[in-house]
């Protein structure tokens, strides 16, 4: 039995009649782009976030760029992201000229702060950056009376969260990616809801804030040949909508699939390490849901190159996310801002380990993993 990071394959084989029927009526319209797949995908995925627009486009990393550019931000402006996060985050600040503020993260849920986000603002700080990372929000309240007190915006980062809730201190819940301005999302195959290939989307509850962002994703032009502002080519291929339309209503369900096989690592993995002298297991936000996008364990006293190796002997995967916190990437030297020393994040890249996590994981197959856990505290 082969063990993956993630199974797409076995995910696929049980809705295949739905993506496959799919595909044929979009090859069999011939309407590769923008076909009726499309729009059919953005007012469901609306539907399920709440009554929110979307509007779709060709990756995540395109949707952040649009929402940087719909916001009209200007060179030298600052944008604040967490130094704990994939590169995307903040590659698009940089490629517009802005300047990217990289802030700590709570090291038990990886995830940024209000407090850390607090002291990086100063009178150039037009927009923070939080990140959901691997699968729970930031704790967006405090985030949003922060950023509503100095007159910030705030565009989620949702690519790795889709489908999680989050609970404010009167009780109602939002979905990750609808708390914000703008919250934007990535269908990357391996992502919660991924497509066959690449895709992104931004959400808004701004009628005319989602008609600019569809403008700029469509060479600025709201009418044909007539460009209203510079914009870029960054579209969802039909046949990718045609994917996420059979997808999408799974979505809760491979959610809950994925929580369950959490709890199982959860119970099982404490029992081999119930004082964490080797490693901690995910920590849970009170204030949201977690769709686990990735099951992670920060991995003690210096043994976590040494377990992924030790692993991939006994023929398991497992993936560092991220090996190099992005105060210490080579490409933001000389553009961007730290602020504080960023410890945490620095922690965080030296101890993380992601064990397999998908929607088709059983207990088999978690056992194998756990077995081989237990081997390499024991030295077997």
């Amino acid at each position: 039995m082969d063990i993956m990071m993630v199974d797409l394959k076995g995910q696929y084989l049980k809705i295949k009649d739905e993506v496959d029927a799919g595909i044929q009526a979009v090859i069999d319209s011939s309407a590769f782009i923008n076909g009726p797949a499309v729009k059919e995908f953005r007012e469901k995925l609306g539907s399920y976030l709440g009554g929110t627009h979307v509007v779709t486009c060709a990756n995540g990393t395109d949707a952040l760029q649009i929402a940087l550019m719909a916001l009209g931000l200007k060179p030298g402006d600052e944008v604040i992201v967490p130094a704990f996060t994939y590169v995307s985050s903040a590659e698009v600040i940089a490629l517009l000229g802005l300047t990217p503020v990289m802030v700590d993260v709570d090291p038990a849920t990886f995830n940024v702060t209000a407090g850390n986000i607090c002291q990086a603002i100063t009178p150039a700080t037009k927009a923070i950056i939080p990140v959901h990372l691997f699968g729970q929000s930031c704790d967006m309240e405090p985030i949003l009376e922060l950023a509503h007190a100095h007159g910030l915006y705030v565009i989620e980062d949702n690519a790795q969260a889709i489908g999680a809730e989050y609970t404010f201190s009167d009780g109602h819940k939002e979905k990750t990616g609808t708390m914000g301005d703008i919250g934007c999302t990535s269908f990357f195959p391996s992502k919660n809801l991924g497509c066959y290939g690449d895709g992104g989307a931004l959400f808004c509850k701004d009628a005319s804030l989602a008609e600019k962002m569809s403008m700029i994703a469509n060479h600025g032009q709201k009418m044909k040949y007539r460009h209203s502002v510079i914009g870029c080519n960054s579209r969802l291929d039909t046949i990718q909508a045609a994917v996420l339309n059979a997808k999408l209503p799974h979505l809760d369900a491979y959610s809950e699939a994925r929580r369950n096989a959490a709890g199982y690592y959860d119970e099982k993995l404490k029992t081999l390490d119930p004082g964490e002298k080797f490693f901690t297991t995910p920590a849970k936000s009170k204030h949201s849901t977690h769709v686990y996008h990735q099951y992670t364990l920060k991995v003690k006293a210096g043994k976590r190159d040494a377990l992924k190796e030790y692993l991939a002997g006994r023929g398991i995967p497992s993936m560092i996310y991220y090996p190099l916190p992005l105060q210490e990437q080579e490409a933001f030297k000389g553009i961007a801002k730290a602020s504080g020393r960023l410890d945490h994040a620095k922690e965080c890249a030296d101890s993380v380990l992601s064990l397999p996590m998908h929607t088709e994981l059983t207990s088999e197959i978690q056992d194998k993993v756990i077995s081989a856990v237990k081997d390499f505290i024991s030295g077997r």
